[in-house]
């Protein structure tokens, strides 16, 4: 199995974990770098707009430093430390912020799928119940998801293992956590050391732009400071964001998809069967209004059908091959949740499935394979461990 590049961190202060992120990938987070200034270029090229780039990505700074200070001070090491400008840093961190504010298109994107499973007395654990583990699926709490992004970009992630600290988030503890995420980004999808667990779908709002706190720095604040499964729902949905996503906690007894936008948060619940099932479109209603993505690329749709189908009946995931086994699926097969870039095209039209991500929380169990699931296989699966001592 070739595994991916693990960053481990070790230093426990903002600005020190900061320079340490920046100092041991400089060289990638350089690559990556140009490569996003590439893509924000022809994004907004093809939109016939212009983008000033480090004005958005210092709105986003001072965005973030007004709702989680320690952040900056983060990115501010990673920018020391990688000998970047700070804006370039808090450019990666606002990725999603900036292709909104160019009105990206897109041709895929992440799903989504977690089942709670019931307690040892057959309580529905979405109940906040215990976990059951050991029951086999049924009792059992397990989500994955695909993650899509750019060809162009399927060397720019990596694992990582960020090392917590004692006190107050504010003044710089944190908890530990591990998971993956792009070069000089500080979060995205993880579990933590209490067992909470954040999976990542983009969503769209016709609201959508740059300068609130970018969606990736809550999925990092979440991961970070989040002991129980409704903090880490008051922290996404206290977040004054300017662009949308849908972070799904997942804990040992309980999961809740968190819809962001400007336009405010809900919390979506799972079925009457556990199941959560999510792509890339808003399921509340309230914030459905403002629908975006889905006016536009109604693929989403057929993934959620797709997904919804397949899940119907099943009692959980049985372990990473399941997950698999649910994630692939192509356009044959009534939608496209395993992405493949096609042969030629533009940057910003090759999308691909870059990872497949399982997490259960009760186990600390996050598990990664780099690739689609239709590669996916025995021995393909790398196992995280999050940091402990």
């Amino acid at each position: 199995m070739n595994r991916r590049a693990h960053l481990r961190l070790e230093e426990t202060r903002p600005r020190a974990r900061g320079r340490e992120r920046g100092r041991r990938a400089a060289a990638e987070i350089a690559r990556t770098w140009r490569t996003y200034a590439e893509l924000f270029d022809a994004t907004a090229a093809a939109g016939g707009r212009s983008l000033d780039v480090p004005e958005l990505a210092l709105a986003s700074v001072a965005a973030t430093r007004a709702w989680a200070p320690d952040l900056v001070e983060e990115m501010e090491g990673v920018a020391e430390g990688a000998d970047v400008p700070l804006w370039v840093v808090a450019a990666l961190n606002a990725r999603t912020e900036i292709l909104s504010e160019a009105a990206a298109p897109r041709a895929g994107e992440c799903s989504t799928v977690v089942h709670v499973g019931a307690s040892r007395s057959g309580t529905s654990a979405g109940n906040g119940a215990g976990n059951g583990a050991g029951n086999g699926a049924a009792g059992r709490t397990v989500g994955g998801q695909s993650w899509d992004w750019h060809e162009e970009l399927a060397d720019g992630w990596h694992a990582q293992s960020v090392r917590g600290a004692a006190g107050d988030p504010a003044d710089g503890g944190s908890l530990a956590f591990t998971g993956i995420t792009e070069y000089g980004i500080l979060g995205k999808i993880g579990l933590n050391e209490a067992g909470v667990g954040v999976l990542f779908n983009i969503l769209g709002h016709a609201g959508d732009g740059a300068g609130g706190v970018p969606v990736h720095l809550v999925a990092r604040r979440a991961l970070g400071s989040a002991a129980s499964f409704d903090e880490a729902i008051a922290v996404i949905t206290g977040a004054p964001v300017s662009a949308s996503t849908v972070m799904t906690v997942v804990t040992a007894g309980r999961a809740a998809s968190v819809e962001v936008s400007p336009a405010g948060a809900a919390v979506v619940h799972p079925d009457a069967e556990g199941w959560l099932v999510r792509t890339n479109h808003f399921q509340d209603p309230v914030l459905a209004a403002g629908e975006h993505r889905g006016r536009l690329e109604p693929e989403t749709y057929d993934r959620l059908r797709v997904l919804g189908e397949r899940v119907r009946g099943r009692d959980g995931i049985a372990g990473p091959d399941d997950l698999a086994a649910l994630l692939t699926a192509h356009p044959g097969d009534g939608a496209e949740v395993c992405c493949h870039a096609p042969a030629g095209g533009r940057l910003g039209t090759r999308w691909a499935t870059l990872a497949t991500v399982l997490v259960e929380p009760a186990a600390g169990l996050f598990q990664v394979h780099d690739g689609g699931p239709c590669t996916a296989g025995p021995g393909t699966w790398e196992t995280l461990a999050v940091p402990t001592g």
